[in-house]
């Protein structure tokens, strides 16, 4: 039942994570064949440990951004070395956990159709593609990388970008290091698979292995090393110039497009699909050592962006947060605080909602948590089932736009627009889709009171004679104090030193007395009520970091990724001060904060490599005049592509499609003088939608999972009510861009 699960037990940070792998580091079955153990356990020890220390790299990556922040803003002394550092440390740590990664089974999977597959089928796909696919791709990535690191070793190559021009072939080191552990790995992966198949089917592969790697080794040695064998000659005109067949490049990439739409659907990890089809594609177009390097210049290009540096550090807040607990207490005080309300609980969820999504974007935790929440006490006092399921799915998908979002950070640098300006344009539609959810569900309520009855009497709160004076008081000090927050984090309070830390906690000090002062003396019979207490402890702490951070970097204060950095550092205090953090917890909260940033990071660095192989072929190009040739307006453009959006949402994540469609539709975009601005906020909604969004619709799976009376059918019933209120509000941006344009373009002058 619902009220025996603890969230503490669940994995509700990987919903983009499609099969965790069921071996455990170092243990094989008996049964397994005796050559196979030994060669399967080391593998997988080896990456465990490079995981576990890799992930470490967190506390340093937070240590460097939060004194670049203390140096700059409270000493005038900025520091010539926090930039470097934060973003090779960050670079470094999702290449070198890509292999712990592969080893855990957290690499994206589109399983769509992989999952209805038997058990037989799956190993057997993926047996073949990890020869067909992987070692290639990992066999050539090791080579080129190591070529291109031992040159920045050797010419001591340094960074353009700051004074410091930091040697980079320390950073660059963790490319080929990547490369290998992800090469070994790959023969522990396929060794697993080969044990999952049966006994007749296994013997046919062990005996095609021994071909299959002299072939490999051959290619390899043919295309590395020209002239070192006697088919290299002809290997070499296979693969040494551009345009094999006669097929126009552009055409080529056509083809690299479709190839990859159905590949991804096979059920293989995303990110070594692409950068195999890369591979083939690139040689086929022009050359193949050009594609080959292409690679490594776009890793290099993503570990180095220092844009990206904020992913890890919002995973790791937001985990922290979730760590903290704050949301179980926010949720029972603002339950009590409308207790007499009907549908109170509705207006709980999406209240928590919001606050959850700005903490945390990680829509699978904030759907387990609401609904391990709110389930049980909504069944208690009668409310309706689907309305309840839609309430808490659609709330929780809030953290795919609400600022910080990491879809967000992840899309600035696709659409090359400052992440600031994107957390700007994202805030107004957070909060309509918000209120038109909460519109919705308060007034079925009143038309049937039913749906959510007002809670028995004796779950009230003893209040004063004076509650909607309580309220109303509360109200305005809450909006005073995040005033107060947000002008400090743009340095407006400085007119003292440090105010914009001491006037918001001078603030704080007041609201707690006059809370103490009127529950002693009862002025007119006049006291805070217990529940603003709780409504305190669970509110205050966790939105003053928000905003705080948030402010900061909307207000141009700090920067995403130094924002993050101090985000990530306060709500390590709040978990300490709340006793909610112990070691096993902290490098619990490191380990998962890895595992989500090399799912993410990985497949940014892949899919750029594909992004440019495929514009070097000219088809976006090719796509562009096409489309302007048919002389479309703009309006329907962009309404065949927010339909193309919104149905691969169904079986895709966000991921790949920000990632791998979306660059592919920027040249038509800004051909057609669309704003990019606009045009993110709309996919953002638009794959929020996607979530609630039958026959996929992930949010359902994490709810039934922690409430498991509800009826799969009641909760897609649910859903699809909230996902009728996104369309309206995704219809509302498209029609008045304003509502996602106006606050950038206020802040910014």
């Amino acid at each position: 039942m619902a009220e025996e699960i603890k969230i503490e037990d669940l994995e509700i940070t990987d919903e983009l994570i499609a099969e965790r792998n069921s071996f455990k580091p170092g243990e094989t079955p008996d049964d397994m064949t005796p050559w196979m153990r030994p060669i399967v356990s080391i593998i997988d020890i080896i990456n465990l440990w490079v995981g576990r220390i890799t992930c470490l790299l967190v506390i340093p990556i937070i240590a460097v951004m939060v004194n670049e922040v203390v140096s700059r803003k409270l000493f005038a002394a900025p520091t010539d070395y926090s930039y470097e550092y934060s973003r090779m440390l960050a670079g470094a740590m999702f290449m070198l956990g890509a292999g712990y990664a592969l080893m855990r089974g957290v690499h994206i999977r589109a399983d769509f159709i992989y999952r209805s597959w038997s058990k037989e089928r799956q190993m057997t796909v993926d047996s073949l593609l990890y020869m067909l696919f992987y070692f290639p791709a990992m066999l050539f990535f090791l080579w080129v990388s190591y070529e291109f690191t031992i040159k920045a070793w050797l010419t001591w190559e340094r960074s353009m970008d700051t004074a410091m021009m930091a040697p980079l072939a320390p950073a660059r080191t963790a490319m080929p290091i990547a490369a290998f552990l992800l090469l070994i790995q790959g023969v522990s992966e396929l060794l697993k698979s080969l044990y999952e198949m049966s006994e007749g089917r296994r013997k046919l592969f062990l005996r095609i292995l021994p071909f299959y790697i002299v072939g490999l080794a051959l290619v390899f040695v043919s295309v590395a090393y020209p002239g070192a064998l006697p088919i290299s000659g002809w290997w070499g005109s296979l693969v040494g110039s551009a345009g094999l067949g006669g097929i126009e490049p552009e055409i080529i990439g056509l083809i690299m497009l479709g190839v990859m739409l159905f590949s991804i659907f096979v059920g293989f990890p995303i990110s070594f699909t692409l950068i195999f089809l890369s591979f083939v594609f690139g040689a086929w177009g022009f050359q193949a050592k050009m594609a080959f390097y292409l690679q490594t210049f776009q890793f290099n290009a993503t570990m180095l962006d220092d844009q990206l540096v904020a992913v890890p550090l919002f995973v790791f807040m937001g985990i922290l947060m979730e760590k903290a607990g704050l949301m179980e207490r926010l949720f029972m005080a603002i339950q009590l605080m409308f207790s007499r309300t009907r549908g109170a609980l509705f207006v709980a969820v999406l209240f928590v909602s919001m606050i959850f999504a700005a903490a945390t974007g990680i829509v699978g935790a904030s759907v387990t948590i609401l609904g391990i929440m709110a389930a049980r006490t909504m069944n208690r006092s009668g409310y309706d089932v689907r309305l309840a399921a839609g309430t808490i799915t659609a709330g929780g998908t809030l953290g795919i736009l609400i600022p910080p979002s990491i879809m967000l950070v992840v899309m600035g640098p696709v659409l090359e627009i400052p992440v600031t300006e994107l957390f700007q344009a994202a805030i107004i539609p957070g909060i309509m889709l918000a209120t038109l959810y909460m519109i919705y569900a308060l007034v079925r309520c009143w038309i049937n009171p039913d749906l959510g009855p007002i809670l028995p009497e004796e779950e009230q709160p003893d209040t004063s004679p004076y509650y909607a004076t309580e309220m109303a008081l509360v109200g305005v000090a809450l909006g005073l104090l995040i005033y107060l927050v947000i002008r400090g984090a743009g340095g407006g309070l400085g007119f003292i030193p440090l105010g914009g830390l001491i006037i918001p906690l001078a603030w704080v000090g007041v609201m707690a007395g006059v809370y103490f002062w009127s529950r002693k003396a009862k002025p007119g019979g006049f006291f805070f009520s217990d529940l603003w207490y709780e409504f305190f402890l669970g509110l205050v702490p966790p939105t003053t970091l928000i905003a705080f951070a948030l402010g900061s970097i909307l207000m141009g204060w700090a920067t995403p990724s130094e924002a993050a950095a101090c985000g990530a550092f306060g709500s390590l205090f709040l978990s300490l001060a709340y006793r909610k953090l112990t070691m096993t917890s902290f490098y619990d909260a490191m380990i998962k904060t890895l595992e989500i940033t090399v799912l993410i990071m990985f497949l940014v660095a892949a899919s750029n490599f594909f992004g440019a192989v495929f514009s070097r072929l000219g088809t976006p190009t090719m796509l562009t005049e096409l489309l302007l040739a048919m002389e479309l307006s703009g309006t329907l453009v962009l309404i065949i592509i927010m339909a193309l959006v919104f149905l691969l949402g169904w079986p895709l994540e966000w991921v790949p499609i920000v990632l791998i469609i979306v660059p592919i539709l920027v040249p038509t975009l800004e051909a057609l003088d669309v704003n990019l601005t606009w045009f993110a906020i709309l996919v953002a909604v638009n794959l929020q939608t996607a979530w609630l969004s039958p026959p996929v619709a992930l949010s359902a799976y994490f709810l039934k999972g922690v409430v498991p009376e509800w009826d799969l059918k009641d909760i897609y019933f649910g859903m699809m009510q909230f996902m009728v209120i996104q369309l309206i509000g995704l219809i509302l941006i498209f029609m008045f861009p304003q509502i996602a344009l106006w606050l950038p373009t206020y802040l910014g002058g």
